[in-house]
């Protein structure tokens, strides 16, 4: 039995880091938190000093059980979890629940994994951070008591199965916020002037006026002005200029850039992170810091010496903007410079790759630019054309790296022909355009995570899981606008002669960015209405600076809870108690012909229009809206054209046809058969022959194309991409293939590869039972019996499982499954008995 014992997070980081030590070690995986609280009760001492009451979940009974034993028989404890709070609080979790004697533990972090900075940790261990800790119980605590207070009012105030969270409500109410700065926009109108002009050699150059005109009138009288008019260089200026480089990436910045260049999610960026950290390549991926240690700064001048040389080398230091930064980490940066890329998947690569450039790219030269203003003057009028060029002379780190925008700029320099003062130059065209003002843009992942961090709101460990959790709650979601069309004027004077030319463009359209859904809407309504403070962006800022305050002792968590909770608790009682129920009600006007309100609202399913309401003696009449549609925008009109549907259009054998409207869109139905309209078409506008030009095209890609041992094959396309369906099994077509001229080799080629797979994914197989056990995404299983799927925790070796260990984990699910319907159906009678009591009230009694 090894004398040390070195429990780290996780297992791909155990096993990195077995490798570093010797045989007197050995180093164990905690699964990241071993303790957490309850999930059934608020598990805070709310009356008391706010003690958390922490337990061990089943999941990881079996984890703590067998570290016990690894830590009875070692000398030396290690704890090695990560170098932030929530590695802190996991260390202290782990001395508490393993029972771990002070003077056989000891702490120690690392900012990466390599065989210098493990053993270095190793020389240099320290006691467990409680300022840290008490950071991290604080922030867990404090959103412990908003979620589980406040969930309960959104339950009964606006619908069933809603949650509220701190940081997750103020980051839906920006974007909720930003959409109806979208929707409220007036766009105005100007007109730019651009022009094109040619030098004494006959080269071409674009420049422009620098200021719009507001009035048709204004464009055409400049025109006007310009006719018969001569050019000549009025002014030259050259002035050189220089480009500095990014500083390396923060956990922020990484995510953003991530999405710039590889369009990555941002969940998507720290899952890959977090592999090339564990495997020894990368720095620690939760960081403020955009510092370098010494050691780096010096390995990264050692590599562009070699593969750049000495004129592109600078080393330099870089200073944080970032309120509140956390512990004082190194930026996120390559383990050895010397690595371009690594032997990992193709995501892994890419991502290093950006890490290592952005890296390399700030310790470069400055690039060496010379950029030159042009203004040009006619003899007609006073008014300057100006033009704008840039020439590169020295690259520097632009060799490697130039950072990315989230907007680009409509107007970029670019290279200007040779000029000189007082040349004359030949109008080629002049033109007037029609432009609008725009509105403001919808957040991007990336650029919430940005807006987020500058409002001081949320830390490096908070940003992924914030926007994953506001979009699962379906809050937000990465939506798509259609756009619609806008009609705009250009004047154009060539040749002596000034022409009018209406065009027509597309506005408003965006594709995956963050869009608020009917029920975010309706909910941060409600919680801006009733609670202001708690969804204030300043509140929720300091909240993080109390955090940061506890983290360096310079306040008591417990104080700090006390403060917020004897405000926060009173109002929520006072909310569930007093408040009007919000549905997002908005009343449109009247039915012509029962008189009836009509009205918009949040429904049970989603956002609906309805006719009457429950108290009417007869039931209302209830429509959904459009996938296009908005409780906000949508009027009077398209409101009654909803209850148009569905619409019955004719037969087809002997089946009646009708076209609808649907959660996920208009669609044409015959039989149990749904064919989806096309992407912004009008379901009242479809005909009986529109309708059977639908259906014959889905019976024509229906039709088989082949048959395999005796079964049909069929092809399609679907959400993600062409597929075949063979004996009820999917099968994705890759672009290898060219999928509108399948050969049978191909077809057949694909779903033997589809058999392979599902073969290979199969680890024990029972038959007679109906029993199997398959390999799951994460390194995870799953049990499967009919259409029972139970996923197993990853410390389960499935391999070793024998039929009557999994038929017991079978029969626990199935009996888990029964008690939970016992209880719900406990508490919804208690709610009918208790339906005028506050839910605050409802708290304290089970207390």
């Amino acid at each position: 039995m090894a004398k040390n014992l070195v429990i780290v997070e996780s297992p791909a980081k155990a096993k990195t880091i077995e490798k570093f030590l010797g045989k007197d070690y050995k180093v164990a995986s905690s699964f990241g938190h071993i303790a957490d609280l309850p999930t059934k009760e608020i598990g805070v001492d709310t009356e008391g000093d706010f003690t958390p009451k922490y337990i061990v979940s089943k999941d990881k009974k079996d984890v703590v059980r067998k570290l016990k034993s690894l830590a009875k028989d070692a000398e030396t404890v290690w704890l090695a979890s990560d170098e932030d709070r929530e590695g802190e609080a996991i260390a202290w979790h782990l001395a508490e629940e393993l029972k771990l004697k002070q003077e056989k533990t000891k702490r120690i972090v690392f900012h990466e994994i390599t065989k210098s900075a493990i053993l270095n940790a190793i020389e240099n261990p320290r006691g467990i951070n409680y300022n840290l800790v008490n950071a991290q119980q604080a922030r867990r605590v404090l959103d412990r008591l908003v979620g589980y207070e406040l969930s309960p009012v959104l339950w009964r105030k606006v619908k069933g199965g809603l949650s509220a969270g701190r940081v997750q409500s103020v980051a839906v109410r920006l974007i909720v916020e930003r959409e109806r700065e979208i929707q409220n926009f007036t766009p105005e109108a100007s007109f730019r002037i651009d022009a094109e002009f040619a030098n004494e050699d006959g080269k071409a150059f674009r420049a422009k006026l620098p200021k719009n005109f507001e009035s048709r009138e204004e464009a055409e009288k400049f025109l006007q002005q310009n006719l018969g008019a001569e050019f000549k260089v009025a002014e030259l200026t050259t002035k050189p200029a220089k480009k500095s480089p990014a500083p390396p990436f923060t956990t922020s910045t990484l995510q953003q850039e991530a999405a710039r260049k590889l369009y990555f999610s941002v969940s998507k960026t720290m899952t890959l992170a977090q592999r090339l950290y564990e495997a020894g390549h990368i720095t620690y991926m939760r960081t403020d810091s955009v510092n370098l240690s010494n050691d780096a700064r010096k390995g990264a001048n050692k590599e562009i010496l070699k593969a750049y040389g000495d004129k592109y080398a600078k080393s330099r230091q870089f200073k944080g903007k970032s309120k509140g930064a956390q512990e004082a980490h190194e930026a996120i940066r390559p383990t050895n410079f010397e690595n371009h890329s690594v032997n990992a998947d193709r995501d892994e690569q890419r991502l290093y790759e950006l890490i290592w450039k952005r890296a390399i790219a700030s310790q470069m030269s400055e690039a060496q630019l010379e950029r030159t203003n042009v203004k040009i003057e006619a003899d007609k009028h006073n008014k300057h054309f100006t033009a704008n060029g840039e020439v590169l002379k020295f690259d520097g780190f632009l060799k490697v790296y130039l950072e990315g925008k989230d907007e680009e700029d409509e107007e970029q320099s670019g290279m200007l022909p040779a000029l000189r003062e007082g040349e004359q130059l030949k109008n080629n065209f002049i033109t007037a355009t029609e432009r609008f003002t725009r509105p403001p843009y919808r957040y991007t992942e990336a650029s919430l995570v940005k807006k987020l961090e500058e409002l001081g709101i949320g830390r490096p460990s908070t940003y992924a899981p914030t926007i994953s959790t506001i979009q699962n709650r379906n809050y937000i979601e990465k939506g798509s606008a259609e756009g619609t069309d806008r009609d705009y004027l250009q004047f154009v004077l060539e040749k002596g002669e000034i022409a009018e030319k209406k065009l027509t463009e597309t506005v408003g359209s965006d594709k995956g960015k963050l869009m608020p859904t009917a029920v975010g809407m309706v909910v941060n309504d409600f919680l801006v209405n009733h609670f202001s403070n708690i969804l204030d962006y300043n509140f929720t800022a300091k909240v993080e600076q109390n955090f940061d305050d506890i983290a360096t002792g310079n306040e008591e968590w417990t104080h700090m809870m006390k403060e917020f909770y004897k405000d926060f608790h009173p109002q929520v009682q006072d909310v569930a108690k007093n408040a009007d129920r919000e549905v997002g009600e908005r009343i449109l006007g009247e039915d012509p012909e029962t008189g009836k309100p009509v009205s918009v609202r949040l429904g049970k399913f989603g956002p609906m229009v309805q006719i009457g309401s429950v108290e009417d003696d007869e039931k209302p009449k209830f429509a959904s809206l459009g996938p296009d549609q908005t409780l906000d925008s949508v009027t009077y009109e398209e409101a009654m054209e909803l209850f148009q549907l569905p619409k019955e259009l004719g037969e087809y054998k002997g089946e009646k046809v009708e076209v609808n409207n649907g959660r996920y869109g208009p669609y044409v139905k015959f039989g149990k058969k749904y064919v989806s309209l096309a992407k912004g078409e009008d379901p009242l506008n479809v005909n009986f022959d529109r309708a059977m030009e639908l259906i014959k095209a889905k019976e024509k890609a229906d039709a088989p194309i082949h048959e395999y041992e005796g079964k049909p094959v069929q092809k399609g396309v679907g959400r993600f991409g062409p597929y075949l369906k063979w004996n009820n099994i999917f099968i994705n077509v890759n672009k290898k293939y060219d999928f509108d001229n399948l050969s049978i080799e191909d077809i057949e080629t694909l779903i033997e590869d589809k058999k392979r797979k599902e073969r290979e994914k199969v680890i024990h197989n029972w038959e007679e039972e109906g029993i199997r056990v398959e390999k799951a995404r994460w390194g995870r299983s799953n049990v499967i019996k009919g259409k029972t799927k139970i996923q197993l925790p990853k410390t389960v070796d499935a391999a070793k499982l024998s039929l009557d260990e999994v038929k017991e984990i079978i029969e626990k699910n199935s009996k888990t499954k029964k008690t939970t319907k016992k209880k719900t159906t406990k508490k919804t009678t208690a709610k009918k008995s208790t339906a005028k009591k506050s839910t605050a009230k409802k708290t304290t009694k089970k207390k």
